[in-house]
């Protein structure tokens, strides 16, 4: 969905000249019990990478002309890419790159985030250098040891070769193919190229975050316990309580894959009010995957549009034809096979 742009300049230029990137008491809007409203829909589209260019370093901040530099790029980019696609062109050659489609369909937003009136150089703010640490040997070996990725196209029925099963059926694909789950748009939230919207609704024992991207709602107990190790989710067990006008949320008990434990990950994330337009998210991650733990923060600007079912599965051609493809280089490995016996 398109970032409502009246919203982001008055949230910017609040955050600008506010000391800090709290506003005034009274300018939040709150609950019959005194609580911050964070209810309402959120658009959290940006520009602002979620990891640092490293030739940054260790740098927090982009200049105000690096800023309008970056939007301005973004946008070229954009309205070159957006173009119709060439209708006559040839296909790409076998196992090549099809490629993704027209940029029309994303949904970057036009603009970096600033805090107290400072572009970021990234949503990461630690490690200092605003990029994610280092696999853990452990953690290196079980990627080497996994499944190549199902979407690997050479062409060929490599897989018939290997015994690896990535096109068995739907249920051998990533979830996100399988329209079920988008982790990075759900627990730490962050912004993606397209369905950004966050609808929040929130009641005196429950916090509740509709994500756009896959549909998929997270609901907070507050002031609650965590459930019993057995009892997990792909976005885990979320509790929340108040620290002042600080929503903090703890989320553990999360699943790697359907019916496979994710052990030791845990996530706290934090909601402060801004203003009556946003809010600020930040959030802390330690997984066993990593070699230290890491976190950032965003700005979360309201908008008055809407979140559209995102029917991924009704229209899910490619899965389909992904497997229909998978026969095909099936049938065309099996001849090769037979010709080269002389059967």
């Amino acid at each position: 969905m398109q970032t409502n742009s009246i919203v982001i300049v008055t949230l910017l230029a609040l955050a600008a000249t506010a000391p800090t990137a709290f506003c005034a008491e009274r300018d939040i809007p709150r609950t019959a019990n005194g609580k911050p409203d964070f209810s309402g829909r959120y658009d959290i589209s940006s520009l602002t990478p979620f990891q640092r260019p490293e030739e940054l370093g260790e740098r927090l901040f982009l200049t105000q002309d690096e800023a309008n530099a970056m939007a301005s790029k973004a946008a070229e980019s954009r309205a070159t890419k957006a173009e119709p696609s060439d209708p006559d062109r040839e296909a790409p050659e076998a196992g090549g790159n099809v490629g993704a489609y027209n940029d029309f369909w994303f949904d970057w937003g036009s603009q970096g985030f600033a805090i107290d009136g400072k572009f970021r150089t990234s949503i990461l703010t630690a490690p200092a250098n605003g990029r994610m640490p280092q696999l853990t040997e452990v953690a290196k070996k079980q990627r080497e040891a996994a499944p190549r990725f199902a979407w690997k196209n050479l062409g060929e029925a490599w897989w018939l070769e290997s015994g690896d099963t990535p096109y068995d059926g739907p249920e051998t694909f990533v979830l996100g193919v399988r329209c079920i789950y988008q982790p990075p748009a759900s627990v730490p939230i962050r912004p993606l190229p397209y369905n950004n919207l966050k609808t929040i609704v929130q009641t005196d024992t429950h916090f509740m975050i509709n994500i756009e991207w896959m549909h998929w709602t997270r609901v907070v107990r507050m002031d609650s316990q965590h459930q019993p190790s057995h009892i997990r989710s792909l976005s885990g067990d979320s509790i929340g309580w108040w620290e002042g006008d600080t929503l903090v949320i703890e989320t553990t008990n999360f699943l790697a894959l359907p019916n496979v434990p994710k052990e030791g990950l845990r996530v706290v994330e934090r909601f402060s009010p801004v203003s009556a337009e946003g809010l600020l998210y930040q959030f802390t991650v330690e997984d066993p995957d990593y070699t230290a733990s890491y976190g950032g923060e965003l700005l979360w600007p309201k908008t008055e549009a809407y979140s559209y079912e995102y029917a991924c599965h009704e229209g899910n051609y490619a899965m389909g034809n992904t497997l229909r493809g998978a026969r095909l280089l099936e049938r065309e490995w099996y001849a090769k096979e037979k010709a080269s016996s002389g059967e």
